[in-house]
């Protein structure tokens, strides 16, 4: 099982997005996420998200929420527990990132990025000051076939 953080900036109505264009063999290859990655050896959930912002972005993190985890299972991709983060404040400017683009998309357009199905439910869940959730979320290649929130199956769309 990989750990791994997933950091959504917020900043005057958008958040801050990379779009992975610059690896090659990347599982998020043409997809917009938040920014993050995967823990080192003896980080916690903070330590690994405060260091990957910092690395991806040149932005120091002075507010944020640890929002909930999400546990993907995938057919032909490791399993991983994400742990999710909202920031909310931030020192420092931002610079050029090497796994990706990083670009301000306003939260009300993020349905017209080419993101991940489930990332579609785990970014509706944090726009609100929603509790700390778990979400499980299942894929067969790069389909959604089941997602469940807080041990309760979601009904997924057509």
């Amino acid at each position: 099982m990989i750990n791994t953080t997933l950091c959504y900036i917020e900043k005057d109505g958008n958040y801050l997005m990379l779009h992975r264009v610059k690896k090659e063999n990347d599982l998020n290859r043409d997809k917009w996420i938040g920014v993050g990655g995967k823990f080192e050896p003896g980080e916690s959930p903070e330590e690994c998200m405060l260091r990957e912002v910092y690395e991806e972005t040149g932005l120091t993190v002075t507010k944020y929420g640890y929002r909930g985890i999400v546990t993907f299972v995938s057919d032909i991709w490791p399993c991983e527990y994400m742990h999710l983060f909202t920031v909310t404040d931030f020192t420092g400017e931002l610079r050029q990132c090497d796994e990706g683009d990083l670009t301000w998309v306003r939260i009300s357009d993020m349905g017209k990025l080419n993101l991940w199905q489930g990332d579609y439910i785990f970014l509706e869940i944090i726009r609100t000051p929603a509790p700390f959730f778990s979400l499980k979320l299942c894929y067969e290649g790069d389909k959604l076939v089941k997602a469940t929130l807080d041990g309760r199956e979601l009904a997924l769309g057509g």
